[in-house]
């Protein structure tokens, strides 16, 4: 996925020589793991400090930032255990521009995600924690934005509600077919997905019908439906199930 309106943020213009200056420098102390030893255990908050095995801290080849971008920022990513022999990662970016960005919270955590779904496409089957870490060297101080990548949205309140709970689930295995007969246009979609696999569709046939003259359906989707329930779904009798479809 793309995001090209946030690039637009990095308008302060730099020198190419100042930047690969930045550069050169955060990757060759950064990149001897004895100094980011010592970075991270000064940095990390003591609660996340506590879970990490730095004797494992290992440094990960590849960068997250896009090439566009890469004129304003770098990054490092570093693998270890956690103190419970997890894998976990701390992914920390540095921030060139004098002028700090707004949405760079979003930006930590799309990359951290990022570093998650390669560790997914190495073989593994659950998500490492990813520590972002933002390195910031600008001109106004302090940082004048929050790190707290829910602070980016217009309405925080509501994405936290999103967010931080989990994602509604609509599990129509679950359901009871009263329930779903309950559920005025859509229940006879849901109806026909949660018995398309499990039983006669003859069987269900009536309250098929009934849906279908007490909610008007398109020729369209009808025909879909159709379709659907021939090519998919099992029944004893097509004929008998057309008729009482279609009396």
């Amino acid at each position: 996925m793309e995001y090209r309106n946030l690039n637009k943020l990095y308008t302060t213009p730099m020198t190419k020589s100042s930047l690969s200056q930045h550069d050169a420098l955060f990757k060759k102390f950064l990149g001897d793991i004895a100094v980011a030893r010592d970075f991270l255990e000064v940095h990390l908050p003591p609660h996340l400090r506590e879970r990490c095995d730095f004797s494992t801290l290992a440094m990960e080849s590849g960068s997250f930032i896009e090439d566009d971008l890469r004129g304003q920022c770098s990054d490092m990513l570093y693998s270890m255990k956690t103190t419970t022999g997890h894998d976990g990662y701390v992914y920390c970016l540095i921030e060139y521009q004098s002028r700090p960005e707004k949405l760079m919270a979003f930006l930590l955590l799309r990359y951290a995600v990022a570093a998650m779904q390669r560790h997914l496409e190495q073989g593994n089957d659950a998500l490492p924690v990813v520590i972002p870490l933002l390195f910031y060297h600008g001109t106004t101080s302090p940082y004048p934005y929050s790190t707290q990548w829910l602070n980016c949205f217009t309405d925080p309140e509501l994405a936290e509600s999103v967010y931080r709970q989990a994602f509604p689930l609509v599990d129509i295995t679950a359901m009871p077919d009263d329930e779903i007969l309950s559920h005025r246009r859509v229940a006879l979609l849901e109806l026909v997905q949660k018995h398309i696999r499990t039983r006669d569709m003859l069987e269900i046939a009536a309250d098929i019908a009934r849906l279908l003259n007490l909610w008007a359906i398109p020729k369209e989707q009808f025909r879909s439906l159709m379709y659907y329930i021939v090519g998919r779904g099992e029944t004893s009798d097509t004929r008998q199930f057309l008729h009482t479809i279609v009396p």
